[in-house]
Parts: C-alpha cells; structure tokens; sequence
C-alpha cells in the first residue's frame, strides 16, 4: 500500500521526512487509515478522507486537543492537519495487558474492550472536566454529518434543536427518514427537558463513544480517538455505549462508583441514544430507522 502521492508530499512536508512503509489499518466505515514508518524511523497513523466536508479534519484535530485538556483519558497528538487528513501520533496498543493478541498490522478497533476498571474511571473524570455550555464554541461533525453547537441554555433545548430536529429535517429532505418519524421526533422535542431528568451542569463528552474509539494504550491505560465532542449531559456518552456493546459492566459499574448517576438514568438510556441512532439511519437506513421507531414509542412519541 501507499498513500496518494499529494498525500505523501503532505506528510513530508509537514514532519520533515517521507513515508516510507504504509499499511493500513482497519475499524472505520467513513475514512481510510494508516500505519505510516516515515524514512526517519517514527511512526505515525494517517487518516484519510478525500470526500469529508470542508473543515471537518481541523475540527476532530480541535476536539481531540479539548478532551485532552482534561488529563482524563489519553489521545493521540494531532502531528499535522490539511483538508481532508489528519496525522496523529501512532498509539502502541497495550494488547497483552488486556489479554489481547498483537495483530500485523496493528489496529485501533480490532480488539477485546477497554479495560474496565480503568476506562469507566477515566470516563467519570473526562465528563467531571465539564464544559462551559451545552454546546460548543465551533461546530464539528460526527461521521461526516455536520453537527451544530450554538450553546442552548438547557439540556432538553440543546438536544432537540442542536441535535435531533436539524438532523431529521436534513433526512426527512434527502428521503432518508419518514415523514412521519419527522413529526414524532418535532412532537417529542417540547417535552425534553421534563424527560431528560434532574438539571446537572454541562459535561465534557467525546461525542461517539463506542468500543471502537476506545482502546488500551502500551501502558495499559485507557484512550480514545476519533470523538465529535461537545458540552453536554453525560448520560449521552454512557447510552452510546451501551447501544453497540463491547464495553464490560466493571466500566459501567467504576463510573458509577467515581460519579454516581442521577435517579432514573436507567430509564433515560433509550432516549439517549435517539442521537446515534439517528446519525446511522441518516447514514445507512435498514433496521436503525426500526431502532428509532421503537425508542420513540417508548416515550410516547
């Protein structure tokens, strides 16, 4: 394998040597990535999106600087940064303290989940790191999808205005969503912030938060990469990964123990992951806009 020669020129001219080994590295649905040895020895991981929309590479470079800040949970250093690619640091995976078998070539997501313990710990004190707003002080994306920040005053508002209307109104347009699962989601919005639970301040969340963003690092200590980032409430973050699997309950329970939850968070879990679930139906329809019927029903939505 090699990298599309602007490409390599870029990664040159931005780290002062040319790649001279590329393998790539699987685990993600929109961009292609990389394990890169440049002519100097280091190794870098290079992700590539040719078809990413204008800005989104800055912004995941911005998001990973901001959860960094916390000292909470580990991410990869942003090496370099241009339209349509990132370089990071290469993050050696602590395979063999999880019990995990080293793979040829490396990979962030094909791997057993997170330690436990450690991860649910670190998760509480990223999300205690807090946020200034619900909201952020840019816009960035998930998946490619834009995802508008203008702080809102309440959880509830943020969710519904921030999140779930723009996105089902841009669905509804292109026919990636019903009509009538438009109207339920607008029907639903009212009535967040009743739903959403006591008030609680804004936290710091990675945005995307399933097990293939997370990982162990050669020290055995827990990291994340590729987040959509924002100031929110951090039951988002918890119900995204239990929406894919992969992480173990000890996360769940060391998290609760390090920042216990509000009452009622068990019955909130469903009406967090309307999000994701709409971010995949808007992206690959099937059986997520069943997922998003059956959620909404359960809110009497």
């Amino acid at each position: 394998m090699s990298l599309p020669p602007e490409l390599a020129a870029a990664v040159a001219d931005a780290l002062g040597a040319p790649p001279a080994d590329v393998r790539p590295v699987g685990g993600g649905s929109i961009a292609s990535a990389a394990r890169v040895v440049l002519a100097d020895g280091r190794v870098v991981f290079v992700k590539r999106d040719p078809g990413a929309p204008p800005g989104a590479a800055a912004a995941e470079a911005a998001d990973l600087a901001w959860l960094a800040e916390a000292g909470a949970l580990r991410t990869p250093a942003v090496l370099a940064v241009g339209e349509g690619f990132l370089v990071l640091e290469w993050l050696e995976r602590g395979g063999r303290a999880a019990g995990d078998v080293q793979l040829d070539p490396p990979s962030w997501s094909d791997r057993p989940p997170p330690p436990g313990e450690a991860f649910g710990r670190a998760l509480a004190a990223l999300h205690r790191a807090g946020a200034p707003a619900f909201g952020l002080d840019r816009d960035n994306f998930i998946a490619g999808i834009p995802q508008p920040n203008e702080p809102a005053r309440t959880w509830g508002a943020f969710y519904g205005q921030r999140r779930l209307l723009p996105l089902a109104r841009r669905s509804a347009s292109t026919g990636r969503l019903d009509g009538a699962l438009l109207r339920r989601i607008d029907a639903l919005v009212p009535r967040l912030d009743e739903l959403c639970g006591p008030p609680e301040p804004p936290a710091r969340l990675h945005g995307d938060l399933w097990s293939g963003n997370a990982l162990l690092d050669a020290a055995g200590g827990p990291a994340v990469i590729d987040p959509a980032a924002y100031g929110g409430h951090r039951e988002m973050d918890l119900a995204m990964m239990r929406l894919f699997g992969g992480f173990p309950a000890a996360a769940y329970a060391a998290y609760g123990e390090a920042h216990p939850l509000a009452p009622g968070h068990e019955e909130r879990v469903e009406l967090c992951q309307l999000w994701p679930l709409l971010v995949h139906a808007h992206l690959f329809g099937g059986g997520y806009a069943a997922s998003l019927d059956a959620a909404l029903r359960r809110y009497g939505a």
